[in-house]
């Protein structure tokens, strides 16, 4: 669902900052250091410099329909990733549909006409992987990780799932029984709850800021609905099909002519509108008895076709995007407010966004939203040493190097570069670009996008501890 989105969207991004890295979900976790940790330790060795990326030769060719293929050579392994990714999701839901999206894509795994879901299952596992759907916001995809002489009849199978569904009443009931437990879970924990207010906030009269549905709609959802909405979204104009690892490329290249060449071609995929509204606010919502504070500390920011982008992920790697930034080393570290706090760059098409994301104690949270805003502030007003943005550097560079060496990673990069528009050069010259961002180009992207009085705060916790603490940063909205 919307919460599990945040990974998948993680895999289609690139670069440190968007490790997505996922918090604590329980409050019974506690916390009792609080007091600065010793500085009488061995300081780990320096960062080597980062590997140089040399992005694998892709194959490019479209079918009649729109279909987009991509086909990499890469690897010794005799494995395959099948990936199909179609650009629509929970943005293409309407004011009523929140998760019909993900409904949908369960819906999806349940046969077709020519195939039971069990024949789908034993068949998949016999090539060596399940058949993974994933629903995002943006993005659907499809596909495994199977032998390489499995590949044609994967890329068959794959085809028939998107172009034949049977979307049986039977399974119906189920599905939603399913996605009403999963709503009742994440609706207990608070991290959920925080993104909820945080993206409701940042995206309001959008369905990005459409976090869950309420049980109700989705009881009510009817077999209909979920045809509707796969004859809406689902089509070859709006999907591309990426294959890499070891494969016969003629061999690949007519499965995949046979089995999609009569795919609809559908709707053309479109950009959601989006009016972010980013503003100085604090939402509090109250957990009581609660241990720690779930805090959003964030606001609307840039996407990636920004000419600025790159300076931007190095500085949210720097402010809080890494285990050696500013702010985890602040609250962390010195402070022991946190555990493991991190900062997120959202890239939803037509609607960017920053946030930090900490689990601090109870009693330390004003403390703790005063050291994450005191933070900001210093990025904005004193430029980085060049000691300092080197690590950062080549810690973001060599996790973006060791992340695109494997098959499913070089899938997903090509998508989130497909998805966005940004061309191949974007990954071919990831590492340089980064290593070119300067002290001021740090500086002046957290000028430019990190703007303090338009921050919004979400503070999950326990209301009679943390209300009078939440007050010095503005009026409270429950």
């Amino acid at each position: 669902m919307r919460t599990m989105n945040l990974t998948l969207a993680a895999l289609l991004i690139t670069g440190a900052a968007f490790a997505q890295t996922q918090q604590p979900t329980t409050s019974t976790t506690t916390i009792t250091t609080t007091t600065a940790v010793t500085t009488n330790r061995e300081l780990p060795p320096a960062a080597a410099p980062a590997k140089p990326f040399t992005l694998p030769v892709v194959t490019k060719f479209d079918l009649p329909n729109g279909l987009g293929v991509r086909l990499v050579q890469y690897g010794s392994v005799p494995k395959t990733t099948v990936r199909l990714a179609i650009q629509t999701g929970n943005a293409d839901e309407g004011p009523n549909e929140t998760w019909l999206a993900d409904l949908t894509g369960e819906m999806l795994q349940e046969g077709t006409t020519s195939r039971t879901a069990e024949q789908i299952a034993r068949e998949t596992a016999s090539m060596g992987d399940d058949l993974n759907v994933n629903t995002g916001v943006n993005l659907v995809t499809l596909g495994g990780d199977v032998f390489s002489e499995s590949a044609p009849r994967f890329i068959a199978l794959l085809a028939d799932v998107v172009e034949h569904p049977l979307f049986p009443e039977t399974d119906l009931a189920r599905i939603k029984q399913d996605s009403i437990r999963q709503l009742a879970l994440q609706r207990a924990q608070p991290q959920p709850l925080a993104s909820e207010k945080f993206y409701g906030a940042l995206f309001p009269n959008s369905a990005y800021g459409r976090y869950f549905p309420t049980q109700a709609m989705l009881e009510g959802y009817t077999l209909d609905q979920v045809k509707s909405f796969y004859d809406r979204n689902y089509g070859a104009a709006r999907a591309r099909l990426y294959v890499v690892g070891r494969f016969d490329p003629a061999v690949i290249e007519s499965a995949i002519r046979a089995g999609f060449a009569s795919w609809k071609r559908g709707n053309s995929p479109s950009v959601p509108q989006v009016a972010p509204v980013g503003k100085r606010v604090v939402y509090l919502v109250d957990r009581p008895g609660a241990v720690q504070t779930t805090l959003y500390v964030g606001l609307p920011s840039i996407e990636s076709t920004n000419p600025d982008y790159t300076s931007y992920l190095v500085m949210d790697a720097l402010l809080g995007g890494t285990f050696g930034s500013r702010i985890t080393s602040n609250i962390r570290e010195q402070k022991g407010y946190t555990y493991s706090p991190t900062s997120q760059i959202g890239n939803r098409l037509g609607a960017g966004s920053w946030v930090e994301i900490a689990d601090v104690t109870t009693k330390d949270t004003g403390a703790s939203i005063h050291e994450i805003l005191g933070e900001i502030d210093r990025i904005r007003n004193t430029p980085a040493t060049a000691e300092e943005l080197l690590a950062i550097q080549r810690n973001a560079a060599g996790i973006f190097v060791l992340r695109n060496s494997a098959r499913a990673a070089i899938a997903n990069q090509l998508a989130f570069v497909d998805v966005h528009g940004l061309g191949e050069d974007y990954l071919r010259n990831y590492v340089q670009r980064l290593y070119a961002v300067t002290p001021a180009d740090v500086q002046h992207a957290a000028q430019q996008f990190i703007d303090p009085s338009k921050i919004t705060i979400v503070a999950v916790g326990d209301k009679k501890v943390i209300l009078d603490q939440l007050r010095a940063y503005g009026d409270v909205i429950e």
